[in-house]
């Protein structure tokens, strides 16, 4: 999935990782350099799900205009949740 507003310089990458460590929600997550960030999840959709509502929230400060996501079908490709260095 893809955030996009007011998500980079505001903590969004290390509220989305103390959320989902807390729901028991692997993947990662990362910013891009066009200022969205990017994450993957897999768990329990009722975990993923809760894990988006938050998304959509954001920590103080933030502003999230949209997110997208873009299902990539099961799998459990992920051990943890990690904060990835900055993608393209």
């Amino acid at each position: 999935m893809t955030v996009t507003g007011t998500v980079q310089g505001v903590g969004f990458r290390y509220f989305v990782l103390e959320r989902a460590q807390s729901l028991g929600v692997s993947g990662w997550v990362r910013n891009l350099r066009d200022g969205r960030v990017e994450a993957e999840l897999e768990g329990e959709q009722e975990s993923v799900n809760m894990l988006i509502s938050a998304m959509r929230e954001g920590p103080t400060f933030s502003h999230v205009e949209s997110l997208h996501q873009f299902p990539l079908g099961g799998g459990t490709e992920y051990t943890d949740f990690r904060v990835r260095p900055d993608g393209q």
